[in-house]
Order: C-alpha cells, then structure tokens, then sequence
C-alpha cells in the first residue's frame, strides 16, 4: 500500500485571523519520521493568511511487521504571520554606549585644599596625586568612554578578499580625517565581524563595525606646564622630580615635564566603505 495522507472531515477549526488547526489520516508506514514527511508534504503551508507551524503525528495503529496497516492523526496548527522585518542589502543599523571606564592618572584637575598639623606647611605637590618619597601612585577613576556600532549589509561582491584585507589592515587606527562627527585622531576602529547570509533576494554579508571616541584636547594644564594639547588616543604621562618646596622647606616630587606620544597609527577610514 502506497503512502497516503487525507484530510480529516472534521477539519478546519478555524478562530477568524487568529488560528487555524488541520487534521489527517496518514496511512501506509510505521515510521513516525515517514508520517510527519508526508503530513509536511501535504498540508498547504499557508491557511487564510495564517502561516503553517511544525506539524505532529499521533499513532492510531502501528504494527512495524505490517506498515500498510498502519494508521497515523497528524495535525498541524496555523498562526499570524509574525510581524517581523528582516534587513535587506543596502540596510543599515546603528548602536551607542557611554558607560564610563576607568582610567589610571596621577594628576588632579585642581588641588581643592591641603592641610598640615600645627605649625606645618602642607607640601605643595602641584596637583600630583599619592606622592611618597620615591613615586607618584596616582589613582583609578571613572571617566566617559564611548563605544559605536554599526551594522551594514554588503553586497557579496563587495566583500572581497582585498576588502576584509581592508578592515584588517585599518583595526587599530585612528581616523585620518574627521569621521561620524569625530574630528582627525578622535576615532579608533576597533574592528569587523561579519557573516554571509542567504535569503529570497540572494546572497549578502552582514558586517558590524566596532569603534570607540575619545575627545581631543587642547590648553591642558598640569601643574605648572601650560598649553598642552593632545590628539583624543595620543598617550599623555608626566615626568615628576624632586624639587625644593620653599613654603615647607622639603624636596617634594612636582611635576616638571609632560609627554605626548602617538601610539595608534592614523588610517584612511573610506576604505570602510560605509560612509
């Protein structure tokens, strides 16, 4: 007997736009895996606009020496279409976070007060923070950090091998020119993850870009150094040496030099290809 799948005539329960639920016999097989192939296979993927879910199957009679006298209910429930958008190639997303980090300094913005025990002068330090006689210990505060993604959906003849050459070369650098409202230096790409996908309209990469700002300054002051000015991920530290303290009459480590160091190479971001 040949494998066989019929709709039930008490079929069709149906709510209006709400769900919908088919019933079948199936006949001719003792394999439940056969059975849910062929009630798949024959209930209509759709039902009044409702979309098909996974079906089941129940057993009625299953005798494994005698399939064609096997006797299976499978039924299959219909539900709204979920309301779901899916991204096409060409589509863009966008993604931000200020959570602030932590950041080791050992100069204060502004000394608020010093005090001494009778008859003492409180050193003056000009600003550097934990000073004991041989270092500056500094301290870990919280400061903004602001990370950015976004996620692009390219083309797959876009995302070449020379193109994921591209990202792999500019990770770790900073924008060469002002870039998402970040000035020259501000930026840092962080890096690219990506994943082809398949869908109705072909083939595409889906790819999320990872970078973060820091701001750059200028007219920074630290102790008595003046006019100081970095690029946002330029590394700034600062050079202590003893020097007499004439209030209090003692050497004390102040500040006497500061350093500005680039540490990230700058990169043409265009390559990205996401402007």
């Amino acid at each position: 007997m040949a494998l066989t799948c019929t709709e039930n005539p008490d079929s069709r329960k149906y709510t209006d736009g709400q769900s919908a639920e088919l019933s079948y016999t199936v006949r001719g097989t003792a394999d439940e895996a056969a059975a849910i192939a062929k009630l798949s296979e024959t209930a209509p993927g759709s039902f009044n606009g409702l979309v098909r879910q996974p079906g089941t199957v129940e057993p009625v009679f299953v005798d494994e020496a005698n399939p064609d006298r096997c006797i299976w209910t499978g039924t299959v429930q219909y539900s709204p279409y979920p309301f779901e958008v899916f991204p096409q190639t060409g589509d863009s997303s966008f993604s931000f976070d200020t959570s602030g980090g932590s950041q080791h300094i050992t100069q204060s913005l502004a000394n608020v007060h010093k005090y001494a025990a009778a008859g003492q002068t409180a050193p003056d330090f000009k600003g550097a923070i934990g000073v004991t006689k041989d270092s500056v210990e500094g301290v870990d505060i919280t400061v903004p950090v602001y990370t950015f993604n976004e996620t692009h959906y390219l083309a797959d003849d876009v995302v070449t091998d020379a193109y994921k050459g591209i990202l792999f070369n500019l990770t770790g650098k900073t924008n060469a020119a002002a870039f998402r409202g970040l000035a020259a230096g501000e930026c840092l790409f962080l890096g690219a993850s990506g994943s082809k996908r398949k869908s109705a309209g072909g083939v595409d990469w889906e790819i999320n870009f990872r970078f973060a700002g820091s701001p750059n300054k200028t007219n920074l002051t630290i102790g008595p150094i003046t006019g100081i000015a970095k690029k946002g991920w330029e590394y700034l530290w600062v050079r202590y040496a003893d020097v007499e303290d004439t209030a209090s009459k003692n050497l004390v480590k102040q500040p006497i030099a500061a350093y500005i160091e680039q540490v990230y190479e700058e990169g043409d971001y265009t390559g990205l290809g996401i402007d």
